[in-house]
């Protein structure tokens, strides 16, 4: 589980500071304000990791293929200037011990990375994991990389990628591997689910194939589906109860086309006895909570999910029900939820749910982000244990008390003005 982050000259950041990252987590604020940012740098980091063994780069800014897509080093750095570097510093817990002697029994590790930019190109770059009081740097100036740490004295070993060395060749592979290992299993574990979810489809194949997730737009959701009938019982209680919970329809099934082998149709019942239609001919909202709900359900125990305005085309009603559905696989299924949010109606029911007591204040994390003069600015919200937030910011949500005594003073004006 990530316990906290920070980023710096990153886009429209200039240093977000160290922000604690809670097992439910959200980012909110107007369009623009670097929300989605902060959560780049960690799918920047994953798509690097999960390049094939013989990438040979530094970091991974993606391409249309890729979790985010970031351009060139010119167009993420913060200004545009060569200034400061890159720097991106995150700290987690895990549940495998380290096979490393002097830090055995140790459960927390941090990593931070700074790279620097020359010409648009990475031209250097400095690492460094901590646990404990123990500390293990490298430095790669463009070629050569030299490490240092428990048990090292300053020697040159190949750089692997921006977060540790070729232990193919390193000598020191014993004490940089598990480091190495520990960090790409806490990217592993990340799944994302981007804003804008697949259109809805007549006809959805599947071959037999499992999906890792649902995909970053919905579109390995059947897949997933199938998967989960084979290998999880809660796919097939889960997502039937939330949906008839979040009111959508009472029930679904994935119906063989006759006379194709990997062909099927989604069926929808709308209401118990009502009569079977297609995915594609209900609201088009259930579409788009339908890869929500799949994921939370689908992947193992203890993963960390990235979920970019889950709310998109729900309710007000079903929007506050997402939220129960968050806090109930954070506390069940030990997940972690990093979300980029514009629903108030979500918002109040976390802090309704803290009230009651349904999710502890120490277990969330939301942050307030806004734009001013061209750089980002990140306040955390002061939740109580009475689901109070303290420092609410002016309009937040928009100024609603500002147009009900807009639309007073119209009124007010009108009926003068007809008598």
């Amino acid at each position: 589980m990530i316990t906290e982050l920070r980023v710096q000259n990153f886009k429209s950041w200039k240093d977000t500071g160290k922000r604690q990252i809670a097992p439910l987590t959200g980012f909110f604020g107007a369009n623009s304000s670097g929300k989605t940012s902060i959560l780049q740098t960690l799918l920047m980091l994953k798509q690097t990791v999960e390049r094939p063994p013989d990438w040979d780069g530094v970091i991974d800014f993606g391409d249309d293929s890729s979790f985010v897509n970031l351009g060139s080093f010119d167009d993420l750095i913060h200004g545009h200037s060569y200034a400061g570097p890159l720097g991106i510093s995150v700290s987690w817990k895990f549940s495998k011990e380290l096979n490393i002697e002097e830090i055995n029994g140790m459960d927390s590790l941090s990593f931070d990375l700074s790279i620097y930019n020359q010409q648009n190109s990475v031209s250097a770059l400095q690492f460094k994991y901590k646990v404990g009081e123990q500390n293990f740097t490298a430095n790669w100036d463009g070629r050569d990389c030299s490490i240092r740490g428990p048990g090292i004295a300053l020697v040159q070993e190949p750089l692997f990628r921006c977060y540790g060395i070729n232990s193919i060749y390193a000598t020191n592979r014993q004490l940089f591997s598990p480091l190495q290992t520990c960090f790409e299993n806490l990217f592993h574990s990340i799944r994302y689910l981007g804003p804008l979810r697949e259109y809805p489809r007549r006809h959805y194949a599947w071959q037999g194939k499992h999906s890792p997730g649902v995909g970053q737009h919905g579109e390995e959701m059947v897949t997933a589906l199938f998967s989960g009938r084979i290998q999880l019982r809660a796919i097939e209680e889960q997502i039937p109860r939330w949906l008839e919970r979040l009111d959508l329809i009472d029930s679904y099934r994935l119906n063989p086309i006759t006379g194709s082998e990997k062909d099927y149709e989604f069926l929808v019942q709308k209401y118990k006895g009502g009569p079977e239609v297609r995915l594609t001919d209900v609201g088009f909202g259930v579409s788009q909570v339908l890869p929500v709900l799949v994921l939370c359900y689908y992947v193992p125990e203890g993963s960390i999910l990235i979920l970019e305005q889950p709310e998109a085309h729900l309710h007000p009603k079903v929007q506050s029900e997402l939220a129960d559905l968050l806090i109930e696989v954070v506390k069940n299924r030990r997940l972690q939820i990093i979300l980029e949010s514009h629903s108030e109606h979500l918002l109040i029911r976390l802090m309704r749910r803290i009230a009651e007591e349904e999710i502890s204040a120490d277990d969330t994390a939301f942050y307030f982000c806004e734009m001013n003069e061209g750089v980002s600015e990140i306040e955390r919200l002061n939740v109580d244990d009475y689901g109070n937030i303290t420092n609410w910011p002016q309009n937040f949500f928009g100024d609603e008390m500002g147009d009900l005594a807009a639309k007073t003073k119209a009124e007010m004006k009108r009926r003068k003005a007809d008598k």
